[in-house]
C-alpha cells in the first residue's frame, strides 16, 4: 500500500477498460477488446487470451495502431475473428468490417458497397457467411444535396445510425424518432446484409424499410437470421420491438416470430432450431416495475411466447452502476443455450449481476426447475461481482467480463476453492493493472433502516479512516432503474482520495431488488426515494461515520434530479453538484429524446390533461427553486438529448435571478454519460471542478 499514491483527476488518462468478449466454440480461446486513452482519443485493440494454459495466461495482441476496434466475433472454426474498425481521429469516419486470420495475422477490410457504417456482426453456423447490420440510403429526413451513404457518417451501435451531412438544406421531420442520445439525428437506419467470407464477395442487402435491425442471430439451418425490429407504423410514438426473422436467400419478407405485447430483444435459437429465447416482457405497456425476463416461443412463430420464469422478479442483464466497465459498449447478457434444455443469462440481483441457469423441457418448452446460479461459479447474491458481458459455449464453458469487489473489469471463469466453495477465477490482468498504482477505496456495506425495509448502502472510505466522522458526499445513481454495485465509480475513488466518505444508497426505485422496491417510487419522484436517502444519511451519521455539518450531494441524470430536488426541499447539504439532471418535467416530456415513453413507464405524467400536467409539475425541482440556498454546481453535456440543456438552463437562470450561489458548466459536443466516456480532457476538467467545489464548501 505504501507504494501506491492517491488518485487525481489527471490519472483518468491511465484508466484501461476491457469491455468486449467472445469465446471460441472449443472454449480454448477468448478474444477481448482493451480500450485505452492515447492523447485525447480512445483507442481499442483486440487481444487473444488462452483459456487452456493455467489461470492467467499471457495475452496475445491481435491489432494495434491508432484505431478503435470493437465487436469481435470468432468464426465457428476459431481460425478467424471479424470485428468493426473505426478511425478515432475522425468523428465522421465510416465503421468498417474487418476479418483477421488468427494464424497468419493477415487482415482484410471488406469494402463498403451500398452501405455505410457497420454496427453488428454474426457468423453463420458453417462459417461461410457473415451477417452484419449497416446504415443504408435513402436518408429519412434530409432535404437538399445529400451525400451518399457512407460519405459523412458517424458510427454508432444499435438499430439506427446517424449522419452528419455538411449543412443540409433542411430536415423534414415526420416522425418522433428523428434523434437519439449519443447519436444525434437518426437520418439513416441500419439494415441487414449478408456477405460470403471469400475474397471479392459483394455484400447483399436483405432488409429495407423505415425501421432498423439489431441483435443479429443465425438459426442452426444457416439460412435464417433473426433480429430485433419494430416496423410498426407508430413505432416512434408507441415503441414495441420484437423478434423478426428472414430467409437470407430470398424466400420472402421478414416475418414476426416472437413479438409479445410488451417487447423482446436479444434472441437466441435453440441448438435444434425448435425454440427461440429472448429477453423481454409479455405485458402490454409495461411499467418500470416489471423486470424483463426470459421469453420462449416456437422458432417459427406458430404460438405466442411465454415467460420461462415469471416468478424471478429480477431483470435480465447487468443493471448495476459502475464506470469501471467503461460505459462505451452495451454488455451481452444472453440468453445463450448450453444445450436443448438449458439457457444461461445474466441476472441482476441486489446491486450485483451473475449468470443464471434456466432449465426447460426441450419437447414442450416448460420450465423444469426454478432459475439457479450457474454451478460452481461463485455467482450467488453473496458474491460481490458484476457480470457485464457473458459468453457461453455449447460445451458448457462460461466466461464473463466483470468487476470483482473494487477491481476493474477482467475476464473471469467459474471455479471452486479447495473446500468446494464457489468463486470466480480471474483470467486476465489487462483491465485492472492500472489500479495497482493508486490507493483504492474501502467499500463497506450497510443496511440502513427505512420505512419500507432495509436500504442497502455502500460506504466508500479512505482505507485508514477507521470510524472517524469525515466530510461526506452522498452520490445518487441514475435511472432511477440503476443500482450501486460493490465496484465504485471513478468519481467515488477521486472523492475518497480527497478524504471524503461517499455514501451510495440503493433507495426505492433502484432495480434488482424486486417489484415491491420499485413500485412505490413510480409517479412519486422526490417522495419515497428522498425519504430513503435521508434515512440512509441519518444512519451513517448515527454511526459516527459522517460529519453532518460537512455534507454534500452529487448525482447524474435521475441522480441530478434528486440533487436538484433535495437542495430545494432541505438545508442539510453544504454544497451540491448536479449533472445532466431534470428540472422541469413538463418541458422535459418533449425535450428529452425518450421523454414520452419514459414518463409513461415511470408514471411521471403527461401534458394531455390538467391532472397529467399537475403530476409533471409536482415532480419538478423547478417548483422549489425559491427555497434553494445550497451552493449548486451544474454540469451539462451540450449535446445531451436525454436530459438536454434547455431543461437545466431554467434552473440556472432562475437561481441567478434570485441571487443564489450557482455555476453552470457546459461541455460542447458531449452526450449524457460524458463523465465516463467523453473526451478525456473534459472528463478531467469535470472531475477537477467537482472536487474543488466540495473542497470550497465542505472544508472551509
Amino acid at each position: 500500500m505504501s507504494s501506491r499514491r492517491l488518485l487525481a483527476p489527471a490519472d483518468i488518462r491511465r484508466q484501461v477498460v476491457v469491455e468486449e468478449l467472445d469465446l471460441s466454440t472449443d472454449a480454448r480461446l477468448a478474444v477481448v477488446v482493451r480500450r485505452a486513452i492515447r492523447g485525447n482519443r480512445y483507442v481499442g485493440h483486440l487481444y487473444a487470451i488462452p483459456l487452456d494454459r493455467g489461470r492467467v495466461a499471457t495475452p496475445r495482441r491481435l491489432t494495434s495502431g491508432l484505431v478503435r476496434d470493437t465487436y469481435p466475433r470468432l468464426s465457428p472454426d476459431g481460425r478467424q475473428v471479424a470485428f468493426v474498425r473505426t478511425d478515432p481521429t475522425d468523428d465522421d469516419a465510416t465503421a468498417a468490417l474487418v476479418i483477421l486470420d488468427l494464424r497468419s495475422g493477415r487482415q482484410r477490410t471488406l469494402p463498403a458497397r451500398g452501405h455505410g457504417s457497420v454496427a453488428e456482426i454474426a457468423w453463420s453456423p458453417g462459417g461461410r457467411r457473415l451477417a452484419f447490420s449497416a446504415e443504408v440510403d435513402p436518408p429519412r429526413f434530409l432535404v437538399g444535396d445529400v451525400p451518399p451513404v457512407g460519405g459523412h457518417d458517424r458510427p454508432r451501435r444499435g438499430g439506427a445510425a446517424s449522419t452528419r451531412a455538411p449543412s443540409p438544406l433542411a430536415r423534414r421531420i415526420t416522425r418522433a424518432d428523428w434523434r437519439w442520445d449519443g447519436s444525434g439525428h437518426l437520418d439513416r437506419w441500419s439494415h441487414l446484409f449478408v456477405v460470403e467470407v471469400r475474397a471479392g464477395a459483394r455484400p447483399r442487402q436483405v432488409t429495407s424499410g423505415d425501421w432498423g435491425v439489431a441483435d443479429l442471430c443465425w438459426a442452426p439451418d444457416g439460412r435464417t437470421v433473426a433480429f430485433t425490429a419494430d416496423p410498426g407504423p407508430d413505432a416512434d410514438t408507441h415503441p414495441r420491438p420484437g423478434i423478426w426473422a428472414v430467409d437470407v436467400d430470398g424466400a420472402g419478407p421478414p416475418r414476426p416470430v416472437l413479438v409479445p405485447a410488451g417487447f423482446a430483444n436479444h434472441a437466441a435459437f435453440s441448438p435444434d432450431g425448435r425454440w427461440l429465447a429472448a429477453v423481454g416482457v409479455l405485458d402490454a405497456d409495461p411499467l418500470d416495475d416489471v423486470s424483463p425476463g426470459i421469453l420462449l416461443g416456437p422458432a417459427d412463430g406458430s404460438a405466442p411466447p411465454r415467460a420461462l420464469a415469471p416468478e424471478l422478479d429480477r431483470p435480465i442483464g447487468n443493471w448495476t452502476d459502475t464506470d469501471l466497465n467503461g460505459w462505451m459498449v452495451s454488455g451481452r447478457p444472453g440468453p445463450y443455450w448450453l444445450d436443448p434444455g438449458t439457457i444461461v443469462a445474466t441476472v441482476s440481483d441486489r446491486g450485483r449481476s451473475h449468470p443464471v441457469r434456466f432449465r426447460l423441457d426441450p419437447r414442450t418448452g416448460a420450465a423444469i426447475d426454478p432459475p439457479a446460479p450457474t454451478p460452481r461459479g461463485g455467482t450467488g447474491p453473496w458474491s460481490d461481482a458484476t457480470s457485464h458481458t457473458l459468453a457461453v459455449t455449447r460445451t458448457g464453458t462460461i466466461a464473463v467480463l466483470g468487476t470483482l469487489g473494487t477491481r476493474a473489469m477482467e475476464l473471469m471463469t467459474p471455479d471452486a476453492d479447495a473446500a468446494g466453495r464457489p468463486r470466480w477465477t480471474t483470467r486476465s490482468t489487462l483491465g485492472s493493472a492500472w489500479q495497482r498504482r493508486f490507493v483504492q477505496p474501502e467499500m463497506r456495506r450497510l443496511d440502513a433502516p427505512g420505512s419500507a425495509g432495509p436500504i442497502e448502502t455502500w460506504v466508500a472510505s479512505p482505507p485508514d479512516a477507521g470510524d472517524t466522522a469525515l466530510p461526506a458526499v452522498v452520490d445518487i445513481h441514475g435511472g432511477p432503474l440503476g443500482a450501486w454495485a460493490p465496484a465504485p465509480h471513478v468519481e467515488v475513488a477521486l472523492l475518497v482520495a480527497r478524504g471524503y466518505r461517499v455514501i451510495l444508497p440503493n433507495i426505492r426505485g433502484s432495480t434488482s431488488y424486486g417489484r415491491d422496491w420499485i413500485r412505490p417510487q413510480l409517479g412519486d419522484w422526490g417522495g419515497v426515494d428522498a425519504a430513503d436517502l435521508h434515512a440512509a444519511l441519518d444512519h451513517v451519521i448515527a454511526l459516527g461515520l459522517v460529519d453532518p455539518d460537512r455534507l454534500g450531494a452529487l448525482g447524474l441524470s435521475y441522480g441530478g434530479f434528486m440533487v436538484n430536488w433535495l437542495v430545494g426541499t432541505t438545508d442539510r447539504f453544504r454544497a451540491a453538484v448536479s449533472e445532466n439532471g431534470v428540472t422541469n418535467q413538463i418541458s422535459g416530456w418533449a425535450n428529452s429524446d425518450s421523454g414520452p415513453e419514459y414518463d409513461r413507464a415511470s408514471l411521471i405524467g403527461d401534458p394531455f390533461t390538467p391532472a397529467g400536467i399537475e403530476r409533471l409539475w409536482r415532480q419538478s425541482p423547478l417548483r422549489h427553486v425559491a427555497a434553494i440556498r445550497t451552493p449548486l454546481l451544474m454540469f451539462q453535456a451540450e449535446a445531451d438529448l436525454r436530459c438536454p440543456p434547455q431543461d437545466n438552463e431554467q434552473l440556472f437562470i432562475a437561481l441567478r435571478h434570485l441571487g443564489r450561489t450557482v455555476e453552470y458548466v457546459l461541455y460542447p459536443d458531449e452526450s449524457h454519460v460524458y463523465s465516463s466516456s467523453g473526451r478525456p480532457d473534459r472528463r478531467i476538467d469535470r472531475m477537477t471542478r467537482m472536487l474543488d467545489w466540495f473542497d470550497r464548501y465542505l472544508r472551509a
